[in-house]
């Protein structure tokens, strides 16, 4: 079936859309994006993803196109067109295409952003198998930008990780600088050992996760210890347990990393509990 995707003020079918081929996006990587999960057909944290693509837009200096209210709608629109229970709805929002190619941007108050947003419809997202079974990753050098914080489009080498784990019979990989784990490709990493859960601090080196906050707050509130700080891949191959956050994987389990076996190999208790309570208290408040 065809979906309907939102592009610049209009609904269309996904086969009549268009963007210029002189948008800074295409060309410059000039933008940013946000994922939101819908469970039960309902968005998951998306006032924490509004706040966020807010301070992303700011902190590149591109204009805010719309309020976060309007946002909501289109999302809830989007849903609703293309009968999403559990999916993704994708946003991206560009500087636009201003004119030709340039390296400097023109005046954000008289440039006209894109708008894009496209829904992915994932059946089952809650109770994927791969929470069960848990995942691989691997180590691998963090080669990105020094703007990590700022969600922006520039993908390549988290991609190229993938591919790189991929290759090496894993699920995915933990990004490496200076000695100490930065995150995964597209998530948050995290180990834990006895009643203390160790992750890195939030700093313009590691993405602010959305889902990160809330599974954060949650530990807490469980009565785990929560410390954030840098950590080594050997710190986390002596751990119970390890998981990633990510808005579409929620909480993930990790069984192994660069070939070493975490406990017995197999998803932790804590890990579990806390992909159920980040659901179950997600649902609560879902729009």
């Amino acid at each position: 079936m065809t979906r309907t995707v939102y592009v610049n003020g209009e609904f269309l079918p996904e086969t009549e859309a268009k963007v210029s081929i002189f948008d800074r996006a295409f060309l410059m990587a000039d933008g940013v994006y946000e994922v939101t999960s819908v469970l039960d057909g309902k968005l998951i944290d998306f006032d924490g993803h509004a706040v966020r693509l807010e301070r992303s837009l700011n902190e590149l200096d591109i204009r805010s196109p719309m309020t976060k209210e309007q946002l909501l709608e289109i999302h809830r629109e989007l849903v609703e067109m293309n009968g999403i229970e559990d999916g993704l709805v994708y946003l991206q929002i560009t500087r636009g295409a201003p004119g030709d190619r340039d390296f400097v941007f023109p005046d954000p108050e008289t440039t006209e952003p894109t708008v894009v947003l496209f829904t992915q419809n994932k059946p089952g997202l809650a109770d994927s198998p791969a929470a069960k079974k848990g995942m691989k990753v691997i180590s691998i050098e963090d080669q990105r930008w020094g703007r990590r914080d700022i969600k922006t489009v520039q993908l390549l080498y988290p991609s190229m990780g993938k591919m790189m784990a991929k290759k090496a019979g894993a699920d995915d990989a933990w990004m490496v600088m200076d000695g100490y784990v930065t995150e995964g490709t597209s998530n948050n990493a995290y180990y834990i050992k006895g009643n203390t859960i160790v992750t890195r601090a939030l700093s313009n080196d590691i993405l602010h996760g959305i889902t990160r906050a809330a599974v954060l707050r949650f530990a807490a509130e469980a009565q785990m210890k929560v410390e954030e700080r840098n950590f080594t891949i050997e710190e986390a191959q002596q751990a119970d347990e390890a998981f990633i956050t990510s808005a579409s994987s929620f909480v993930m389990p990790v069984v192994e990393i660069d070939g070493v076996p975490l406990g017995d190999g197999r998803p932790g208790p804590k890990a579990a509990r806390l992909r159920e309570i980040y659901l179950e208290e997600s649902r609560k408040v879902a729009v």
